[in-house]
């Protein structure tokens, strides 16, 4: 079952300082339709202003992979870390039984755009951890590169989680699929650019969940940059 999900049927707030889509439920964005989809908890899309950020504030419980796509992102956190990602590189924090961090744009002219994923974990109370790693373009280009999975595979960082993060940039005649196994599921994130996935057609922000298919397909990509996840269901 492929099920297609606009970009703009997600919820959406604007704090001035922070513009954020939403694809699930999120804050004051309810819709008891979209609360997640298998562990995959949420995707938000956020531009913060030059200057701004998220103050201090806690976590438990929970997988967060940030993914920058424009500007950089500085963090800090309660266990010591602190560095400023930007784009190609992946951060995974797992607040396990708890973790302060903040989130800051620390340019005075640049907006910065990231995605914000939370992977609900497949174990809890676990020591908090985090993790940084840069995927440059060469290794996404035309192809699936993965970049999170439950053991770390193939340099990827790692998560409490049966779950495997893909990222591909695709243009022209680049094409790529993905194998999907019975009981799992699939989540096609279009983070910009246009690309066809399982012959549906996606811009920027739309995202296709796919249930009981065993094939994720991407073709005709235009300055497409997507995220795949393969879960277990």
């Amino acid at each position: 079952m492929l099920t297609l999900r606009r970009s703009a049927d997600r919820g959406y707030a604007d704090h001035g300082w922070l513009k954020s889509f939403h694809s699930f439920s999120f804050a004051d964005y309810y819709d008891p339709k979209h609360m997640g989809f298998g562990p995959l908890r949420v995707i938000n899309e956020d531009r913060v202003a030059p200057g701004a950020g998220f103050g201090t504030h806690g976590h438990r419980d929970m997988e967060i992979i940030s993914y920058v796509l424009e500007g950089g992102l500085e963090h800090r956190d309660s266990m010591g870390n602190g560095s400023v990602i930007r784009p190609g590189d992946v951060q995974r924090m797992s607040a396990g039984k708890g973790v302060m961090h903040s989130e800051y744009n620390g340019s005075v002219d640049h907006s910065v755009h990231f995605l914000q994923i939370w992977i609900m974990p497949s174990v809890t109370g676990v020591t908090p951890g985090y993790e940084e790693k840069h995927f440059d373009a060469a290794k996404k280009r035309g192809r699936l590169c993965l970049i999170a999975s439950p053991g770390g595979d193939e340099g990827s960082v790692s998560v409490h989680q049966d779950t495997r993060l893909y990222a591909g940039l695709f243009d022209a005649e680049e094409q790529a699929a993905l194998t999907i196994a019975p009981g799992r599921l699939a989540y096609v994130h279009l983070a910009r650019g246009s690309l066809q996935v399982n012959g549906q057609a996606l811009g920027a922000g739309d995202a296709l969940l796919l249930q009981g298919e065993p094939l994720v397909t991407l073709a005709q990509g235009q300055g497409a940059e997507v995220l795949v996840f393969d879960m277990l269901a």
